[in-house]
């Protein structure tokens, strides 16, 4: 084949290629031209190419010169046919778009009411001068009950009443799991064990509040479930008296419930092996502020013993203070008329969208 009839041939192919690109109207027209032309089995680029062959040897460099600029004229025009259609096609959408209607709100998650609670009584605790700290979920039990002063023949530590822990062996079998001390662990069953934690590497005074899950194997009802929320605080300094655990959940009650005289406190003597005295805790606050009027416990308070003091390596001679601890999950359903706790834990939207 003659040179000028190869360059002749392109310059048709070019030409028709160029105007069919041009023309086409839709993704459709604009996939059929692409396949006639550039296809990359039987396009009419891929049989021009053929007839480089059939040129003389001597005009092969000028014509494969030639069929390279075909090439990518063509290609051009192709890429310039898809570019027209892709933005044709974002106009046509912006002006099927109505820009002056209401756009669709976001669903916008919330903390969890017992997440809720727990934020504020931090809040409100630190106003008074308390730390918030944390502590390990898994315990010993010198943290969980030797330190507390809790004897060996306290019912507390009965294995029915806590969740103590157990290792499987390769063969299936479950064997006690124990800590560094050989002795059992368990889930903490309060988090007074942070208390300790906290006074083994804090010298006096000390003044902390722990927030925190503990676990009781309770049977889940409309007021108890296997898992809790607890805060305890803690204040020891010396010349620490009952005077002051009274006016602390005092002020704490006035600024989570109501006002000045909304909320009142009362004690009722109790027991507890790491308090000496020891009093239950009774609140009272009027319906404006979300309760009943009526007096309800909240947990238990006293003076810190003697004993518990002399385990973290303090003189009860020298310091005294007060503990309480308080449930989570009472304060907040009284706060929200929450009947049965188990709603707290269903993890169902609709219950959890109202706070």
């Amino acid at each position: 084949m003659a040179l000028s009839d190869f360059i002749a041939q392109l310059d048709v192919l070019e030409a028709e290629a160029t105007r069919a690109f041009g023309a086409v109207a839709d993704a459709a027209a604009l996939e059929a031209a692409r396949v006639e032309y550039v296809g990359a089995k039987a396009g009419k680029l891929k049989e021009a190419q053929q007839g480089l062959g059939k040129v003389d040897k001597a005009d092969k460099p000028a014509a494969g010169k030639k069929f390279n600029e075909a090439k990518t004229a063509i290609e051009a025009a192709l890429a310039a046919a898809q570019e027209r259609l892709a933005v044709g096609a974002e106009t046509s959408a912006q002006a099927a778009f109505d820009i002056t209607r209401p756009g669709r709100p976001l669903r916008l998650g919330k903390l969890h009411p017992i997440t809720q609670t727990i934020e504020r009584m931090k809040e409100i605790m630190g106003r008074l001068g308390f730390t918030a700290v944390e502590g390990p979920e898994i315990e010993d039990n010198w943290h969980n009950f030797e330190a507390l002063n809790i004897p060996l023949s306290h019912p507390a530590r009965d294995p029915l009443d806590n969740f103590y822990l157990a290792t499987a062996a390769a063969s299936g079998e479950l064997n006690e799991a124990t800590g560094p001390d050989g002795k059992p662990l368990l889930l903490r069953s309060q988090t007074s064990t942070v208390q300790i934690r906290v006074m083994e590497k804090t010298p006096p005074p000390v003044r902390i509040v722990s927030l925190g899950r503990v676990y009781r194997p309770d049977t889940a009802d409309a007021t108890h479930y296997p898992m809790f929320h607890q805060i305890e605080g803690l204040l020891v300094d010396r010349g620490v008296t009952m005077a002051e655990l009274k006016s602390t959940l005092r002020m704490f009650c006035q600024a989570y419930f109501g006002g000045d005289d909304d909320v009142h406190i009362r004690f009722r003597t109790s027991f507890f092996p790491f308090t000496e005295p020891s009093v239950e805790v009774d609140m009272n606050w009027p319906k404006k502020a979300g309760g009943t009027g009526g007096w309800m416990e909240m947990g238990g308070a006293g003076m810190v013993d003697p004993n518990v003091l002399r385990a973290v390596g303090y003189d009860p001679e020298q310091v005294t203070g007060f503990a309480f601890g308080l449930g989570v999950e009472r304060i907040c359903m009284r706060q929200h008329k929450v009947r049965d706790i188990r709603d707290l834990y269903t993890n169902d939207v609709r219950f959890l969208a109202q706070f």
